[in-house]
């Protein structure tokens, strides 16, 4: 019986140890190598996939790129609109205060693209829509732009709202800002060395929205220049100035006229300082400057506009000065509570993205990045009211408004972002009927971009 044993164990051994040599050698046989060379060339003609919010797919070569882009942007205000004056309800209430979504990317190293739509309430508008020609970007990152795309004005009008400090832009950007986007050609160039700069021009025309023609429709031509003496990774200074000229145009031989208007710092409060539409054309310019010291930062800025108004307004005046220059400007502070600072782009002159030094995990102890800010705000659009008034024109509304925001900004990550606004806005101008009016409010936010 042992030995029977002994003989099945040596059957089974010996079949064992057969099956491994055949097993071992079947991969031998079967087996293909490559070269590192061609390793590397296998690798290059593999996409190559980076996460920026949303993945971004592109050419090992850098040929070709594609990305999908968008932002969602949810509010609450709560508007005390001190209706014994005004006359306007209170509000308390949500809105998508901007849903985008499109797509960017590169076709043949030099031709850049970049196509998205804006949904608001029941309608779709077309924000940005252009292709521009990189292939001079050798020459101080050189572009030409061919389509719709922002019209360069202000350091906060060319920030993105993903990344400017406030819930709601300055008051000045609102009253005088042309047409955000519109038609056209544009050059645009910079550098990111240490003594940065930036130069942006264009001359424009409809936005894709409008009926008007070139023929006969609005025309716009804007230039900003900007510097950045100082552009390190601790310390920045940056200075700029903006002057844009744009005309209405004529429909049936009558002049499109520009009216000039701001809300208290809320975007859904109603407007209580606005003109009546007056300008024909009309000229800007801007002066801007900002300082940032790690997580320290000061930014201010000042425009003026010029309205030039028909004829027939200075004749109904009994040849009274009808000229209005309207002033605006903003100064603000901000501060991080978090070892982070505001990232600034020189060769676009504007702020960018916030990168948080140790993201929001609530697994591993990060907090993400945060900021403390106040900010003081004025516009003026009364000037030549009373004139404008002996010429029959309605003003009831024409005055000033000065402000206050003081805003909490978490960043749990790059990309995520909570905003908390408090406003106080007072109301003026003697020909203003809601002149007196101190409008207070809470605004919070909550943001995703990819």
């Amino acid at each position: 019986m042992i030995g029977g044993l002994k003989k099945a164990s040596l059957y089974l051994f010996a079949s064992a140890s057969a099956f491994a040599i055949i097993a071992s050698a079947a991969p031998a046989a079967k087996a293909q190598y490559i070269t590192r060379a061609e390793f590397e060339d296998y690798k290059k003609s593999q996409p190559k996939v980076d996460w920026k919010g949303a993945p971004k797919i592109s050419s090992q070569d850098g040929k070709f790129s594609f990305k999908v882009r968008g932002r969602l942007q949810i509010d609450y205000n709560s508007i005390d609109q001190d209706e014994p004056i005004t006359g306007d309800p209170d509000i308390n209430d949500w809105e998508a205060r901007r849903a985008r979504l499109g797509v960017e990317g590169v076709i043949w190293y030099d031709w850049d693209y970049k196509f998205e739509i804006v949904f608001a309430g029941n309608d779709t508008d077309v924000k940005d829509a252009y292709i521009a020609y990189a292939g001079f970007s050798d020459w101080n990152n050189l572009k030409i732009l061919f389509g719709q795309f922002k019209i360069a004005n202000s350091l906060e009008g060319m920030t993105s709202s993903r990344f400017i400090t406030f819930m709601e832009r300055a008051f000045f950007i609102e009253a005088f800002e042309a047409e955000p986007r519109a038609l056209g050609v544009g050059v645009h160039a910079g550098s990111d060395d240490d003594f940065g700069w930036s130069f942006q021009s264009s001359y424009n025309g409809p936005n894709i929205g409008d009926d008007g023609v070139w023929d006969d429709g609005p025309s716009i031509w804007a230039v900003r220049g900007t510097i950045a003496p100082v552009n390190t990774d601790d310390a920045i200074v940056h200075l700029g100035a903006s002057y844009r000229s744009r005309n209405n145009g004529t429909e049936d031989g009558v002049s499109a006229l520009y009216n000039y208007e701001a809300r208290p710092g809320l975007h859904l409060a109603d407007k209580f300082v606005e003109t009546e539409p007056l300008g024909e054309s009309d000229q800007y310019w801007g002066l801007e400057g900002a300082a940032v010291y790690r997580r320290f930062s000061v930014q201010g800025e000042y425009a003026e506009l010029s309205a030039d108004v028909p004829q027939m307004y200075k004749r109904m005046a009994g040849g009274r000065s009808i000229n209005p220059d309207y002033t605006g400007w903003y100064i603000f502070g901000s501060v991080f509570l978090t070892d982070d600072m505001r990232n600034y782009e020189a060769k676009k002159g504007e702020f960018g993205r916030v990168k948080p030094n140790n993201p929001f995990d609530i697994r591993n102890g990060g907090w993400g990045a945060w900021e403390i800010a106040g900010r003081w705000d004025s516009v003026d659009v009364g000037a030549d009211a009373s004139a404008l008034l002996a010429a029959g024109h309605d003003c009831d509304q024409c005055g000033d408004e000065e402000g206050w925001t003081i805003a909490l900004n978490w960043y749990p990550t790059a990309y995520t972002r909570l905003m908390f606004n408090v406003i106080g806005t007072d109301i003026g101008g003697a020909f203003n009927d809601n002149d007196g009016a101190d409008i207070s409010g809470f605004g919070m936010r909550g943001q995703i971009d990819w």
